[in-house]
């Protein structure tokens, strides 16, 4: 006997998704889309790695950003189309594959913009992923009437900033940093202007699932770049990285339990929600330049990097500052209460003097391990003061 209802059709009408569905959670196909935005994020870590190493860094800091925004904006727009309209039918994985393509053309692109400053290949890629899901929002203006005006409001801004982007790669060479910021701007309005007639159905619970996954994927990079830095070392003989390896591994460790502290949700407010959601880009960028700093580390210990030691040190405490400062604003402060929300910006700006002294990525991860516990017996002391009260 057949069960029609089990069967995926090529095509539906996409409708969308309840906000208030229950045991909503990534699809294989989401999962499959941040699977091949790895690729991304790794050139982005390996190419700044090599330009901080070489001591490059005027070129390396603009570079990653404008870079990284290409790649987390591409990822957190398709995250939340799918979040409201995911229908799963034969077009719309076809549609989503044309975005993944799009993803790996723009990785493919990193390498010649650091080495090159030509960004042509990844606005390419760029490019093909935004206007493939102009063809999903023209979709969810058809089948969702109740959010019709957003969607074309987003069919139309998207296409429009394409233009913009299509039209940079023709300007002179100065003007290419001063078009990108305008071009990145105009692309963060784009969902601002959109979603004001009326936010679209994406669900809260599931963008916070979302947004952890990926902060697991780029968690995962940072631990392969330290792993691929400290086996190059002791292949070639060099055994005295293992307090670096040690500390790395720390480092990791405490980003990830940092965030994952408390349940992740994103706010279902639009004004909040857009800042947490923009916010994210510091998040994901600082712990992908950390993948990148240590490695840097490993290479200075080797005396294979172009740089001082205080650099190289920097090349860590900087991005583990921004991103202690940046989950303290969008989840600590929200979320917790008392020593803990002052914790996390003392030990930012204390990440920011360890450089300057002795064993730097060492002191760093102890500084972290103290959040953690910190983080850790406070939230088990609350814990217990509120058992009492209910009892």
């Amino acid at each position: 006997m057949t069960h029609s209802r089990s069967v995926r059709p090529f095509y539906r009408p996409m409708r969308p998704r309840r906000r208030d569905e229950q045991h909503r959670a990534a699809t294989p196909l989401e999962l499959f889309f941040d699977l091949c935005f790895v690729v991304a994020v790794a050139q982005a870590a390996s190419s700044l790695h090599h330009d901080v190493a070489e001591g490059h860094l005027a070129h390396a800091l603009p570079s990653y950003l404008m870079v990284f925004f290409a790649i987390w904006w591409s990822w957190m727009n398709f995250t939340w189309f799918a979040s409201a309209y995911d229908t799963d039918d034969d077009v719309y994985r076809i549609t989503t594959l044309v975005q993944i393509t799009g993803a790996l053309i723009l990785a493919a692109g990193v390498p010649r913009a650091f080495t090159d400053g030509d960004f042509s290949v990844i606005t390419y890629g760029y490019v093909v992923m935004r206007l493939a899901a102009v063809a999903q929002w023209i979709r969810a203006a058809a089948g969702d009437p109740a959010h019709r005006a957003a969607a074309r409001r987003y069919a139309v801004g998207v296409t429009v900033v394409q233009l913009g982007w299509l039209l940079r790669l023709a300007l002179p060479d100065g003007w290419g940093v001063a078009a990108f910021v305008l071009l990145a701007l105009a692309d963060l309005l784009v969902p601002a202007v959109a979603e004001r007639p009326g936010m679209t159905p994406w669900h809260p619970g599931h963008i916070g699932e979302r947004y952890g996954l990926f902060t697991l994927i780029v968690l995962g990079e940072a631990v392969l770049a330290i792993s691929v830095a400290i086996q190059t070392g002791l292949d070639a003989g060099d055994h005295g990285l293992w307090a670096l390896a040690a500390a790395g591994t720390l480092i990791v460790f405490a980003l990830w339990w940092l965030y994952f502290d408390r349940p992740v949700e994103a706010p279902d407010r639009l004004p909040y929600s857009l800042i947490w959601g923009y916010g994210h880009y510091l998040i994901f960028g600082a712990i992908a330049a950390v993948g990148a700093g240590l490695p840097v580390a490993v290479d200075h210990e080797r005396h294979l990097a172009h740089v001082s030691a205080t650099t190289a040190a920097y090349a860590v405490a900087v991005p583990i500052a921004v991103y202690l400062l940046t989950v303290w604003v969008l989840l600590v402060r929200r979320q917790q209460h008392g020593a803990v929300v002052v914790a996390y910006p003392v030990v930012a700006g204390l990440a920011l003097l360890v450089p300057l002294g002795p064993a730097p990525v060492q002191v760093l991860a102890l500084l972290l391990v103290a959040l953690v516990t910190l983080t850790v017996l406070l939230r088990g002391r609350d814990a217990g003061a509120s058992a009492t009260l209910t009892s």
